[in-house]
């Protein structure tokens, strides 16, 4: 389905057609949802958290200032919603330890990496991405698979530009890591008889 512009949408709302509310909520439900389950890791809360972000922001609509983007507010909203209920729950534990990597390792990595099929690197990664915490998971998804920027990952996150930064180049070294240890944990030797 191809979509308008988030603010084609909310005029629409806001003049009167509460039904192309429908199309901002098809538009961004996956990863409001994928946010709140990867914070909460219940299927529940993440459908209870999803559906009242979209409530939330329907009914804060008109105050709404496109002074940041409406993927960005609901985002914001779901991830504020998900922790909140975490910390009901339990005390949010993040790790930020750094990890050392050569360049050489990280060479080694993509070029290993390049050898395997399509499926096969799919697969990979997204198995390197469930090992990844609820905050690193949300910070590399809004990067990279619903680009936001750096700014927008700040106001959602409500962490500073700088550390967005940081933990992103720590994210992505974790998961050259993580990709490097699975490569060589699956690798099979296969002996032939002499």
């Amino acid at each position: 389905m191809e979509f308008e512009s988030d603010n084609v949408y909310i005029d629409k709302v806001l003049s009167g057609d509460s039904g192309a509310y429908r199309f901002l909520v098809e538009k961004h439900k996956d990863l409001v949802y994928t946010i709140a389950l990867k914070i909460t890791g219940k299927k529940e809360d993440a459908e209870e958290i999803a559906q009242d972000a979209f409530l939330k922001a329907f009914q804060k609509l008109s105050s709404f200032q496109s002074k940041s983007k409406f993927s960005t507010w609901i985002f914001r909203i779901a991830y504020n919603a998900a922790i909140s209920k975490v910390r009901k729950k339990k005390v949010v534990h993040i790790d930020i330890a750094d990890v050392n990597l050569d360049g050489g390792l990280i060479d080694e990595v993509q070029d290993e990496i390049s050898e395997q099929n399509h499926r096969e690197k799919k697969k990979l990664i997204n198995a390197c991405l469930q090992k990844l915490n609820e905050m690193d998971f949300t910070i590399i998804s809004l990067f990279y698979l619903k680009d936001n920027t750096v700014d927008d990952i700040s106001e959602i996150t409500g962490l500073s530009k700088s550390n967005v930064k940081v933990k992103l180049h720590r994210i992505r070294k974790k998961l050259y890591k993580q990709m490097h240890q699975m490569l060589y944990n699956n690798v099979t030797i296969v002996t032939r008889n002499a």
